[in-house]
């Protein structure tokens, strides 16, 4: 197997927003692997960054504080609470009730019957503590990471602090409904969460930035739906912007002595237009994916938003609509935001089944012309 050739000038061009630049070439990710396994076209072992032209990633993200769950530590006892023939009903790792198919808990959407925090009590006694960021073994295997880091920061790569956003870090700890009746029902007990939240982002990233300078801050988000965000600007304002922008702010003062800038990314599906402007009260200058089916538009955006910087954006239902319409889409997208940079394309979610796989290499093949 060939030695991967690492370019981390690439995404660097990216980040800098340089216009012309060569384009990084990555995916979102794929729901279509399993069927295109069946098919013949790939196997387990098939390397995908090769065969699909991707770019090896020049990019380290710290993690340590969740993704669409929050970091417990411990995280709860996972459990099968309920036989219920060809389903079971399952304690999760982040203390949801969850109703998946017997035997199976990946691929597919299961049905989130039951969340942890229903009041102060069950908050306070079954849920704050597992986020204290002094917990014992919270840090395991700190200076590994940490010395793989500083190696990568001098290599030139992206540091990435990434974390779940407060939206979905509250959204996993109550369940969408029940959040938003307690926005109103008991505003204390959000900003409990929320002060909890900032406590834990801040210890870990102050700890990470003790080792390596960080270059972003990513928030995963997911805060819109089809139609808009799920909560009003003035909502995001009370609740969670004070949290974020303290966080900004404290990550900002531990890196006045280093040279680099500090990019804050938010990732969120849906019709995400309505909230760029209210994001970048907090300092955002990067947001991904632009899922098009919900109305967002690469191109458009980019117009309206010269500054910022944008991954994602390329439709994948046209991906599933010929060859014919994946390079129009390719010729209308690609010339005009490579021209102005600061654009990474990929699929607006994952690749779905629908999409042959000879089609998709076709999408390739044309994304390939962009990378040099």
């Amino acid at each position: 197997m060939a030695e991967k050739q690492y370019n981390p000038q690439k995404l660097q061009d990216f980040y800098s927003q340089k216009p012309g630049a060569p384009i990084v070439q990555e995916e979102f990710g794929y729901y279509c692997l399993d069927l295109w396994k069946a098919q013949g076209h790939i196997t387990q072992d098939t390397d995908l960054e090769a065969l699909f032209g991707f770019d090896p990633s020049t990019k380290l993200s710290l993690g340590q504080l969740g993704w669409c769950e929050a970091a417990f530590f411990p995280c709860f006892t996972e459990e099968i609470l309920e036989d219920r023939g060809d389903y079971e009903l399952v304690r999760d790792f982040a203390g949801r009730s969850v109703l998946y198919f017997k035997g199976r808990r990946n691929g597919f959407m299961p049905e989130y019957v039951d969340h942890p925090v229903k009041d102060m009590r069950t908050w306070q006694e079954d849920v704050k503590w597992r986020l204290d960021p002094r917990t014992s073994g919270r840090y395991a295997g700190l200076e590994d990471r940490m010395a793989e880091a500083q190696a990568r920061s001098e290599g030139g790569w992206i540091i990435c602090q990434n974390l779940i956003g407060g939206y979905m870090y509250l959204r996993s700890l109550m369940g969408p409904e029940a959040l938003l009746y307690m926005f109103y029902d008991d505003p204390g007990l959000i900003h409990d969460c929320m002060r909890a939240w900032l406590e834990l982002a801040d210890a870990v990233t102050a700890t990470h930035q003790k080792y390596v300078a960080l270059d972003e801050i990513f928030l995963a988000e997911d805060i819109c739906y089809n139609h808009g965000p799920l909560i009003s600007p003035a909502m995001m304002r009370e609740f969670l912007f004070p949290y974020y922008q303290q966080l900004i702010a404290n990550a900002r003062a531990r890196q006045r002595q280093s040279p680099k800038k500090l990019h804050i990314q938010i990732d969120t599906d849906g019709w995400a237009l309505p909230v760029v402007d209210v994001y970048r009260e907090i300092g955002m200058d990067y947001m991904s994916p632009f899922e098009v089916a919900a109305g967002c538009d690469v191109v458009q955006v980019r117009k309206d938003y010269p500054d910022l910087l944008i991954r994602g954006g390329i439709d994948k239902r046209i991906l599933a609509s010929g060859r014919d319409a994946i390079a129009r889409e390719v010729d209308r997208i690609m010339p005009f935001m490579r021209e102005r940079g600061g654009f990474i394309p990929t699929c607006d979610h994952g690749v779905p089944e629908e999409v042959p796989f000879e089609d998709y290499m076709f999408y390739r093949e044309r994304m390939r012309e962009f990378a040099r």
